[in-house]
């Protein structure tokens, strides 16, 4: 079979703040390892005198800022801007500290303020972004004021420009490197971003969309109840008329359009029940089994003998509380399926974890690329009439108004399957009733 298409794919987290931070932390603990490699370079290799205490304590400073980082990203809840200039300026104070005891504005890795600089112009706000400005130019001017020099042993010490000139080159390769990452990470986030706006956009646009087929529906519902009541009445009328009583033919007759009349108010009640118009009645408590019986056998009563097939997987039965709108758009895919495929369709019924999963499959000509690309889409539909293709719509948006979601693929022994998976824990009962 081929492989399904499902209605929606996983939203981009749209917490810039939450990513950001996180972005942070990542670029902080690469501040961490260079400063200690270039501890180890300069002290160890190069045989330069470097005053290990105060270094030493900065980097303690930044891996205690990323543990606190950390936990504010735990808590689960957005990361403001004030935090996010919070840490920034502590950056800049460790560096400012870090360059006092290793010669100050002699030291060629200064230029790392101007790093700090434009990650603070591209993450933070305008104000904040200034304060970063002002935090690095009174961390400069401060290492103005009686710097630790650095003593620069034999070979350095007859050409410091030259070491300067050195240390200036790994500072912009540095510099260059972060930014291209730091950039680079960052425009994805903005694409990410623009795709869950997109996507809130979109799921707002449906749901506008959907209340105002709800009202339209529920408007005719309530049209539509009297005059269903009159012909129920009339032919109520006709069976009991002595001059019909005899025509036992006309008599099964009537018995089918009772039985018609039956379901069109069952429907009638069932989107008036969805739309939150009828309080008076009490939630119908069921199981998944009976659920789809009903279902299935509602729609073998409008079907020719067999052409109906039920595959019951689901195992030991579970207690629910029959959802109206969900029976609905069950039956809607069932008719669809009916339609292309009159002679065979089939639905089963299956359990994965702590979900019920629900395939409908027909034989008909399965579903076109542009059907299966736009799942789930308003008015995308194979009849070519005006206002088709709302079935799948709403069976999209019930089910992921009960937590699930579905799915649509061609059988590759021909015709469709549509896919939908439940939680269990959304369908069950309330404890203590009584189906």
């Amino acid at each position: 079979m081929s492989q399904p298409v499902l209605n929606s794919t996983p939203l981009p987290e749209a917490d810039a703040g939450r990513r950001n931070m996180s972005l942070l932390i990542q670029l902080r603990w690469l501040a961490v390892g260079g400063q200690l490699a270039t501890i180890h370079v300069v002290g160890g290799i190069m045989g330069i005198a470097l005053p290990l205490a105060p270094l030493l304590g900065a980097i303690a400073m930044l891996v205690a800022i990323n543990l606190v980082s950390l936990l504010l990203l735990r808590r689960g809840r957005a990361v403001t801007n004030i935090e996010l200039t919070a840490t920034l300026l502590f950056d800049v104070a460790a560096l400012g500290w870090q360059l006092h005891h290793s010669g100050g504005l002699t030291n060629p890795f200064a230029s790392l303020f101007l790093l700090q600089v434009v990650i603070g112009a591209i993450l933070l706000s305008t104000r904040s972004s200034w304060a970063v400005v002002a935090a690095a130019l009174a961390a400069i001017a401060a290492l103005r004021v009686d710097p630790t020099p650095l003593i620069l042993p034999a070979p350095y010490a007859s050409d410091p420009m030259g070491l300067y000139l050195q240390g200036s080159l790994v500072c912009f390769v540095l510099i260059a490197v972060l930014l291209v990452a730091f950039v680079t990470r960052i425009s994805r986030n903005l694409r990410q971003r623009d795709a869950a706006l997109a996507a809130s956009r979109q799921r707002a646009a449906e749901e506008d969309h959907i209340v105002r087929m709800g009202l339209l529906a529920s408007g005719a519902a309530h049209e539509l109840g009297t005059p269903l009541s009159t012909l129920s009445v009339l032919i109520g009328d006709w069976r009991a008329a002595p001059r019909l009583a005899q025509d036992s033919e006309l008599q099964e007759d009537l018995s089918d359009m009772e039985a018609a009349v039956r379901r069109c108010k069952a429907i009638v009640s069932g989107i008036l029940m969805s739309a939150g118009e009828a309080r008076g009645e009490a939630p119908q408590l069921t199981t998944i089994r009976r659920f789809l019986g009903d279902i299935v056998a509602d729609s073998q009563a409008v079907r020719r003998p067999g052409a109906v097939e039920f595959n019951d997987r689901f195992g030991p039965d579970v207690a629910i509380v029959s959802d109206p709108a969900l029976r609905q758009v069950i039956g809607n895919v069932m008719d669809n399926a009916a339609e292309v495929s009159p002679d065979w369709t089939s639905i089963s019924a299956s359990r994965d974890g702590d979900m019920v999963v629900i395939e409908i499959a027909d034989a008909g000509p399965g579903f076109s690329a542009e059907m299966l690309e736009n799942f789930g889409q308003p008015y995308r539909s194979t009849k070519g009439r005006p206002g088709g293709g709302l079935g799948l719509f709403l069976l999209v948006n019930v089910a992921r108004k009960l937590g699930g979601g579905a799915s649509v693929a061609n059988r590759d022994a021909g015709g469709a399957l549509v896919r939908i998976f439940l939680p269990l824990s959304v369908l069950g009962r309330p404890e203590g009733a009584e189906a």
